[in-house]
């Protein structure tokens, strides 16, 4: 291919791998039933580098899909028009922790879990903790707005971007934002590109906001025999003007596959469970915690387990985080989705995911975000049974309708990509896709920039209650 050709006249030819092993490596995400091979694999050292790939790409019209771990859950890092995969394996540093202005700037190879570590051990936080963070990447996190279980409390991964440099489709470099705590100068580009999917530009370089490290931390998991005693509490709890750092569900069925999994003690005999975390100052941590014991208690929880210490708080918090690994030793394939609703229609949409797992005949378990409304509902399937997955296909629809009914949206932290990318203007609406398209044209008008990624040739029809259309 000539574009490869030229390629390797402008970039180190070690960067750049065409073989059919590799390319099959970077064919898929963790996605399931979506791959496509690439036509090569470029592993930058630099941003010169992404500035030499994108303009040689650019010119020939090469499709570019940035990529970080491949954890994403919405085929957003699938090759699907072929094209170069951008692998940031060598631009991964931590490049300063500014203690004075309490920020980090770090290469979007950097693992979220390490630069976690990196600040901590400085006395300083770094908030957001999505349940793939010891493999994912910051720009990933980025990429797709990443949540976490902190979320709740501290919000998600845009909350702490300050500032992005990106290299936009033509090879030119864009600066956006700074160490600042206020900048309108503008639009809000930083904001533009958080979440973008990396269908606008890639992301070379961020700076991100940083907290002091909270003093104290306490972890409790609460025990209910049905699931509107967990949603009754979740809404008490807030209602009461506490906003713990975590607030976790895990259903029946979860509770018992993750138990089976890990063995760690849980109870396989309840209906819910709810983890309960809180930081900060001990006396506000303590206070918290025994206002969410008694909340807890006086809405029905048959136990309520305070964690004895760090070991045994990590112990709880495993059971969450393990939830999808659990779920995925059950068949070949696990699809795992996020759909969002307010926190007071939670017991309500979990009762209809149950409803439309009976009515399709496959069986849903659910987990998730608690606190901020985000569930996780997932079915464990196989690939190859193609009459099951169009019920499970059918299913999803029904969830994203669900969640839309009630308030909700089709994604929380997961992303549209590929997977939900028929079902965007379900939420938006088709002025909503103009104005998103218009956007994407401005920044790369030959639509080299993860292409069949956000934006659907077509949108699902939606059926409403009633069955109409």
């Amino acid at each position: 291919m000539d574009w490869i050709n030229h390629l390797q006249t402008e970039v180190e030819d070690d960067i750049i791998f065409t073989d059919a092993t590799t390319r099959l490596a970077y064919s898929f995400d963790a996605t399931p039933n979506y791959q496509a091979m690439p036509d090569a694999v470029v592993a930058p050292r630099s941003t010169k580098d992404v500035q030499a790939i994108m303009r040689i790409c650019h010119t020939y019209r090469v499709p570019v899909i940035p990529r970080g771990s491949a954890t994403n859950l919405a085929g957003g890092t699938t090759p699907l028009a072929g094209g170069v995969v951008l692998d940031f394996r060598h631009l991964d540093k931590i490049l300063e922790i500014d203690e004075k202005n309490l920020t980090v700037t770090v290469e979007p190879g950097c693992i979220t879990g390490r630069l976690i570590e990196a600040v901590e051990a400085k006395g300083l936080f770094y908030p957001p903790d999505p349940s793939s963070m010891k493999i994912s990447t910051i720009g990933g996190n980025i990429s797709e707005n990443s949540g976490g279980l902190r979320g709740l409390k501290y919000g998600v991964t845009a909350d702490y971007v300050l500032a992005l440099e990106a290299v936009l489709p033509n090879g030119e470099i864009l600066k956006t934002g700074g160490k600042l705590a206020k900048d309108v100068a503008g639009y809000d580009l930083t904001r533009l590109l958080v979440g973008s999917e990396g269908t606008l530009a890639v992301i070379t370089k961020a700076t991100l906001k940083l907290i002091p490290l909270p003093e104290t931390k306490q972890t409790m998991l609460a025990h209910f025999s049905d699931l509107d005693g967990a949603a009754r509490t979740v809404s008490r709890i807030i209602e009461s003007r506490i906003i713990p750092v975590t607030l976790e569900f895990m259903d029946k069925k979860t509770i018992e596959v993750v138990e089976a999994y890990a063995n760690i003690g849980l109870p396989t005999d309840v209906g819910a469970l709810l983890l309960l975390e809180q930081d900060g100052p001990s006396e506000v941590v303590h206070r918290d915690i025994e206002a969410m014991h008694a909340i807890c208690l006086a809405e029905g929880a048959s136990f309520v387990e305070v964690a004895r210490d760090e070991l045994h708080a990590e112990t709880l918090r495993y059971a969450r985080r393990t939830a999808l690994s659990a779920l995925a030793r059950l068949r070949p394939t696990t699809i795992l989705e996020d759909a969002t609703v307010p926190r007071s229609e939670i017991a309500e949409m979990v009762r209809r995911i149950e409803a439309i797992g009976r009515k399709y005949r496959i069986e849903i378990a659910t987990f998730g975000h608690a606190g901020d409304g985000n569930l996780h509902p997932t079915v464990a399937t196989d690939a190859r049974d193609h009459e099951e997955m169009e019920r499970v296909e059918a299913a999803f629809a029904d969830i994203f309708a669900a969640a839309l009914e009630l308030g909700g949206t089709i994604t929380g932290e997961h992303g549209v990509g590929a997977m939900k990318a028929p079902y965007l203007e379900w939420k938006l609406g088709a002025s909503g896709i103009d104005v998103m398209k218009g956007i994407k044209l401005a920044f790369d008008p030959y639509g080299i920039m993860n292409p069949q990624k956000m934006f659907a040739k077509a949108a699902k029809k939606r059926l409403v209650q009633g069955g109409g259309v």
